[in-house]
């Protein structure tokens, strides 16, 4: 397989599934998450490169302690949520920094996972995007009441004595995954906006959660596909056209609906 078919397969898979985490997370009030997760992940990267080892599997170990530890704390009303994403955030942030600085070669290494590269994924690569993907949609799609339950009203759903700490858990940790799965394709520090635009602009259209979660996923995979011809044809950063076009897309659907994304209902109860 060519590396412009992996990178045609990897962002089409990518924009796919991210948006569905997205929905879950901008329903909870949690759209940072991704960035958050993303500086935690940069650490990962830095020591895996650091210390010679497999750099993703760091970045992914690195990236679900810090989901769940974000979520711990929220949980147990340590922090709030923004303030648990806060200190994540910037602890994530220096000690990648703090680890770049132990090997002067670090840099030009970290930049793909940075800004991403979708040329330069290898086939274990595109196994693991897909892996990731395809568990993620079906334990979403599995457990969707559910998590529609918990991530719309937690209260409530505590009440009826639904597993909301176990699920928010899981959440973190699939949250974790597709960060780590998508900075390949659009880069750590970008791959926040894949999660969060298209499904922006998919609420602005939509008038039920499962709806917004369908069309937030084809518009995130219609943006990353575009988005890889574009960097290809213009010899700019695919990662960077793939955020450029969701963002586009986001404001064009505002200025046409002249909405605000809004919380949205469940759209089936059988």
């Amino acid at each position: 397989m060519s590396p412009d078919v992996r990178a045609l397969i990897g962002c089409l898979v990518v924009g796919l599934f991210a948006p569905v985490i997205g929905t879950l997370l901008v329903q909870k009030r949690l759209s940072l998450m991704g960035d958050g997760i993303g500086h935690v992940a940069f650490a990962g990267i830095g020591a895996g490169l650091l210390f010679g080892v497999w750099p993703v599997g760091t970045a992914l170990l690195f990236a679900v302690a810090g989901a769940v530890g974000v979520e711990m704390l929220r949980a147990r009303r340590r922090a709030s949520g923004d303030l648990a994403l806060a200190l994540f955030f910037y602890a994530g942030i220096a000690l990648g920094a703090v680890f770049a600085s132990r090997n002067g070669n670090l840099d030009p290494e970290t930049l793909p996972y940075l800004f991403g590269d979708p040329l330069k994924i290898t086939a274990s690569g595109l196994t693991t995007i897909i892996a990731v993907g395809t568990v993620v949609v079906a334990a979403v799609w599995t457990g969707r009441r559910l998590l529609f339950a918990i991530v719309s009203d937690e209260g409530w759903s505590r009440a009826q004595g639904l597993p909301v700490n176990l699920a928010n858990l899981v959440l973190a940790g699939m949250a974790a995954a597709v960060v780590v799965a998508g900075m390949r394709i659009v880069g750590l520090l970008l791959v926040a906006a894949l999660l969060v635009m298209p499904v922006a602009s998919a609420q602005l259209l939509a008038r039920s959660f499962r709806t917004t979660m369908l069309l937030a996923a084809a518009i995130g995979a219609v943006c990353a596909v575009a988005g890889l011809g574009l960097g290809l044809a213009l010899d700019v950063s695919p990662g960077g056209a793939i955020v450029l076009l969701a963002s586009a897309v986001f404001a064009g659907t505002t200025m046409v609906t002249h909405r605000a994304p809004r919380t949205l209902r469940q759209e089936e109860h059988g």
